[in-house]
């Protein structure tokens, strides 16, 4: 198996850096619909992408009339406005979108969704599980879906309009949107997400049972179709100091509901000795596009674990950022994707380490069963000065089934600090001919020894999940996958 591993003790060697430059823009306050008609009519209008600002536009009219009333929301689209009209759509040309394509997006006709549909009845797909679900139907969150009775006290999961607490709306409204790396992405979804749900977990409180977020896409086109409706759901998780919380994240779409856009965002903050243990499950329609953001902030002994499968999505884009805070802090993030059509299945992560007795470990596995489909992964691990006794390891490894299928990796290790343990390393190769010839010899079938071998590649993450129903749910919708490529390249 053809495999590159490096390892770094110091900054004699770092691999290069992907940094997007960001306009140091900083116009005066205003309320975002002023922002919007400002740019436009300025001088310098000339200098804004016009698809943007007609994005923008469409984005507001979208939004509900009577949630403005929420200041921290208010000042998150105001900050959203001043940076989404001062970006340019992503093209191939930039750094960071270079192996991803989004004309795909671009290209459709974008129709932002300004209500929830009126009928409920969907809901019941998402009863499934033994644990209560927060309900997400088309970006919008629906009370109507939960209960929050059975939470200890002191926590609150819900709406920010909702949110009576003046010390948690002080807590959210101090830390909310506090990220200077989101992209043009990051901005549609502050300024087009029609609320914000907040989980707030007091300090020393720890919650027994995960919270489970569920987004369902119900208004979507028919496959093929130009119109793309776009939802932008939002959460904030606050974990005070000595807290701690499962959070579950499942994306699916209605059946029969093939071309839609949805644009997540996650905000983590785990204070000091708190631990958040985060599950990402994306199976969403082989039309869609699915881009979502993860920024996680981590105070002192905290600990942050991310296990992902990625499976759907014509396109798919998972940006995680992770900033260590404080000294002796954990992140863990395991992660898989696999691409069974023509998909590109995307993750691009950043682990930033300031402080001494750092941990962090990054596992990422992907699998391309198809001779168009595309895997790209764009990991960045930043060990700064004062980051000593740092321990930082990231591998990445992937299969290729197709003689065409593709794969774009780029490992980036960058150490200032001089007394540190970090590694990395790719490898990339079909399944190889001793792997085959062990199960061979031994009476199993190739195709049934192919079958076990691909599917023990992503189980070894997916049984990482920290929850055995989802392990299982999973498991079964990666063996469909699977079975229905074989079908179909039979």
């Amino acid at each position: 198996m053809a495999a590159l591993t490096f390892i770094h003790q110091n900054l004699l060697h770092s691999t290069p850096k992907l940094t997007t430059s960001k306009p140091n823009l900083k116009p005066k306050r205003t309320k975002t619909k002023l922002s919007i008609q400002t740019i436009r009519e300025s001088p310098q209008a000339s200098f804004t992408d016009q698809f943007v600002l007609q994005l923008a536009d469409s984005l507001e009219d979208s939004l509900p009339s009577s949630s403005s009333s929420s200041l921290p929301l208010q000042k998150l689209r105001d900050n959203s406005s001043e940076t989404l009209l001062s970006t340019q759509w992503p093209s191939r040309k930039d750094e960071s979108f270079r192996f991803t394509d989004t004309s795909f997006i671009k290209n459709s006709d974008i129709n932002p969704i300004s209500h929830p549909p009126n009928s409920l009845d969907l809901l019941e797909v998402s009863r499934d599980t033994q644990f209560e679900i927060f309900n997400f139907v088309d970006g919008f969150l629906v009370d109507s879906s939960f209960s929050s009775s059975n939470l200890p006290d002191g926590v609150y999961v819900g709406s920010l309009s909702k949110l009576s607490s003046e010390g948690i709306l002080k807590r959210v409204c101090e830390l909310l949107g506090d990220f200077e790396w989101g992209d043009l992405f990051w901005s549609v979804n502050g300024l087009g997400a029609p609320d914000l749900m907040v989980v707030y977990v007091p300090e020393g409180c720890r919650v027994e049972n995960p919270i489970y977020l569920k987004y369902i896409a119900v208004e979507g086109a028919d496959k093929g179709s130009k119109k793309m409706p776009l939802s932008n759901p939002r959460v904030f998780v606050l974990v005070e100091k000595g807290g701690e919380v499962g959070i579950v994240e499942e994306f699916v779409g209605k059946v029969g509901s093939e071309c839609y856009w949805t644009n997540s965002v996650l905000e983590v903050v785990v204070g000091e000795g708190g631990k958040v243990s985060h599950s990402y499950l994306q199976k969403q329609s082989l039309s869609a596009a699915h881009i979502k953001w993860t920024s996680v902030r981590q105070e002192k002994t905290s600990t942050y674990e991310l296990v992902e499968v990625s499976t759907g999505g014509k396109l798919s884009r998972h940006n995680v950022h992770v900033q260590q805070l404080g000294s002796d802090t954990v992140t863990e993030l395991t992660t898989f994707h696999l691409s069974v059509g023509d998909q590109t299945q995307d993750l691009h992560s950043r682990i930033v380490l300031d402080h001494p007795r750092g941990y962090s470990q990054q596992v990422h596995k992907c699998i391309v069963a198809h001779s168009s489909g595309q895997a790209v992964f764009d990991g960045n691990v930043k060990v700064n000065r004062y980051a000593q006794q740092t321990d930082a390891g990231q591998l990445t490894r992937s299969l290729l089934l197709e003689p065409r299928a593709t794969v774009n990796v780029k490992p980036n290790l960058q150490i200032i600090a001089d007394d540190v343990k970090c590694s990395h390393g790719a490898a990339i190769s079909d399944l190889e001919d001793s792997q085959l010839f062990y199960f061979q010899a031994r009476g199993i079938d190739l195709e049934i020894a192919r079958e076990a071998l691909v599917f023990s590649f992503g189980a070894e993450v997916i049984d990482k999940l920290p929850y055995s129903f989802v392990q299982k749910q999973v498991k079964d919708h990666v063996k469909a996958l699977l079975k229905s490529r074989r079908k179909g390249s039979s």
